[in-house]
């Protein structure tokens, strides 16, 4: 009975943890404090980086593994118009 009342206390304590820490990540967030993990690579470096054509040299280029080059490719045509060439 004591092992079952301890498990339940402290999966209480867990939820009110995680509560309050998504309640500070939104305040934070708001406040415009939290903004995520820093790029890898510059502005200026992206825009170099969207002008080549082989991942794999792009990744070697800068030094960065192919998983980081895939989203800024993907940024980079989402915002170039249809029929424009990067």
């Amino acid at each position: 009975m004591g092992k079952m009342l301890f498990n339940i206390l402290a999966e209480f304590d867990v939820d009110l943890l995680r509560l309050r820490t998504r309640e500070g990540m939104a305040a934070a967030r708001a406040k415009g404090k939290l903004k995520g993990k820093k790029p890898k690579l510059m502005a200026r470096q992206q825009a170099h980086l969207v002008e080549q054509h082989s991942i794999t040299d792009l990744a070697e280029l800068f030094s960065v593994s192919r998983a980081t080059v895939y989203p800024v490719l993907e940024r980079a045509a989402a915002t170039t118009p249809p029929g424009a060439h990067a």
